[in-house]
């Protein structure tokens, strides 16, 4: 094949994602990658969670837990759990567990017993109880399995971003990538609309056959450029900001992300091996940025703590098209669905990885670019359905905010659906096949939003023998016995 140059504009852990996908899949190809990043613009190393696929992205590039999560300050996360979401349900809080092979076993009763529930019998539906995920972290332990342990587990991890950004540019440039540090002023294009390069200051002009825009909200390329339009999604989601500010971190390190909801949005309280990274995510309709510091650093216990706050602008939403001409959009500049469920990276990599497919297929061209595109577009909006479930579930009744997202009327026709067959006391898991949603958020996690969230009728007067006991004893003792086999989840952490 004739030689191809990429040129990705913009770092960050969506660039150098990227960069290092691209590095390794094309590494027979023929395929020239640079990587044009500001030397001014520095990157802010919250505390950020992932999903599993991260899991799969490292295995990818066959580097070991060993390598790189030592060298990010990284964690295991095998669960997010959420409290003071539901208050009215008389649920403090619930779990939303990975699911891994184990849960075969066990999840099908989870089904069964939601299904039994909104009959108004009294059976137990407590997620976290019905998943090796949720047991390992209610005891503190990792997800490392003895080589013995037949079954394949699935978890993600909390890290540093700033210094998964510094792994994966060391990493890039060891396999090849080459590293350009300039300030991109504007790009130009070709006659036939496509983009021919980029003028930077430092470096002069840098032309390439494609570009990859990691430009963040700023979408330099697709935006500005190409004038791809930006689909808000306000109308669903109201967080629109956030405030940031690290704690410092407790003896036993969790396993798991907590979600606690406040007056405005929510606090993410994610843990490093040597802080907390923590974050309030609210919206500016409903509360100021010093308001909402103020509450932020009450819930914290830092009122009169030295740390100084990070405020942040989101803009939640996404591109029309997220391949335009020669110009594909990966991370904050394709889109963004606020950290909810930690969805962010788990979307640049899904993307990265049908683009791979998809390009290669076409020959490096853009035959495939319409099919690429429906399917992005799908994943945002089916990725943003579970997350407005999250807001219109809630059952709390102490300000406007909450009171505005379970009012909200601005739901999908797929979101409508799945919440209708829930309170018609339907199959819920038919209804995510016919939809298709299974590759999205599976039957297992709208399984835990919803009985998380009580979303139960009441109870009916007259009860029969509970006949769920004995198997939910089995699987009590079942998932207690697989969970011996795992250690703590200090000693996962020591790589020794």
């Amino acid at each position: 094949m004739k030689p191809v140059s990429i040129a990705i504009i913009g770092g960050g852990t969506a660039g150098w994602m990227a960069a290092n996908l691209f590095a390794k899949k094309w590494a027979d190809k023929n395929v020239v990658i640079s990587l044009v990043e500001s030397p001014d613009i520095g990157i802010i190393g919250v505390g950020e969670g992932s999903t599993p696929t991260l899991k799969r992205f490292f295995e990818i590039l066959e580097v070991s837990e060993r390598e790189w999560m030592p060298a990010c300050n990284a964690t295991y996360k095998l669960n997010i759990r959420f409290k003071d979401w539901s208050p009215q349900s008389g649920i403090e809080s619930y779990s939303h567990p990975f699911t891994s092979q184990v849960d075969t076993f066990t999840s099908r009763s989870f089904h069964v017993n939601t299904q039994t529930r909104r009959l108004g019998l009294d059976t137990h539906v407590v997620p976290e109880d019905f998943f090796i995920n949720g047991v390992l972290a209610k005891q503190g332990k990792g997800p490392v399995t003895p080589e013995n342990f037949p079954f394949k587990m699935e978890y993600g991890y909390h890290f540093d971003s700033g210094l998964l950004c510094q792994f994966l540019a060391k990493f890039a440039a060891d396999k090849g990538v080459n590293h350009i540090q300039a300030n991109v002023l504007e790009a130009t294009r070709h006659q036939n609309g496509d983009i021919a390069s980029v003028i930077t200051k430092e470096q002069g002009e840098i032309s390439a056959d494609f570009f990859v825009d990691c430009t963040g909200f700023n979408a330099l390329l697709m935006e500005k450029t190409l004038g791809v339009e930006f689909k808000s999604y306000k109308d669903n989601l109201f967080n629109d900001s956030a405030v940031v500010m690290p704690t410092p971190i407790d003896e036993m390190i969790p396993v798991e992300t907590l979600a606690t909801a406040l007056s405005a949005g929510w606090v993410w309280k994610i843990p490093l091996t040597n802080r907390y990274g923590n974050g309030y995510v609210y919206s500016s309709d409903f509360i100021s940025s010093d308001q909402a510091e103020t509450e932020f650093r009450r819930h914290l216990n830092a009122i009169d703590s030295d740390e100084m706050c990070n405020h942040l602008q989101m803009k939640v939403g996404c591109l029309v098209k997220h391949w335009a001409h020669n110009c594909l959009s990966i991370g904050l500049s394709q889109g963004f669905i606020e950290p909810l469920e930690a969805t962010a990276l788990h979307l640049v990599q899904l993307s990265l990885e049908m683009f791979i497919e998809q390009f290669e297929k076409g020959g490096f061209s853009n035959q495939y670019q319409a099919q690429y595109n429906q399917f992005t577009a799908e994943r945002f909006e089916r990725v943003r359905d579970y997350i407005v479930a999250h807001y219109k579930m809630n059952t709390r009744n102490d300000s406007d905010y909450w009171r505005a997202n379970r009012d909200n009327t601005h739901l999908s026709d797929s979101l409508i659906q799945l919440l209708n067959v829930w309170f018609n006391r339907e199959d819920l898991t038919q209804e995510i096949l016919r939809q298709n949603l299974q590759s999205h958020f599976d039957t297992s996690s709208w399984h835990c939003l919803l009985a998380g969230y009580g979303a139960f009728p009441p109870l009916a007067d007259n009860q029969p023998n509970r006949g769920d006991l004995y198997r939910d004893n089995n699987i009590a003792q079942f998932l207690q016995g697989c969970a011996l086999n795992f250690q703590s989840h200090a000693t996962h952490l020591q790589f020794k």
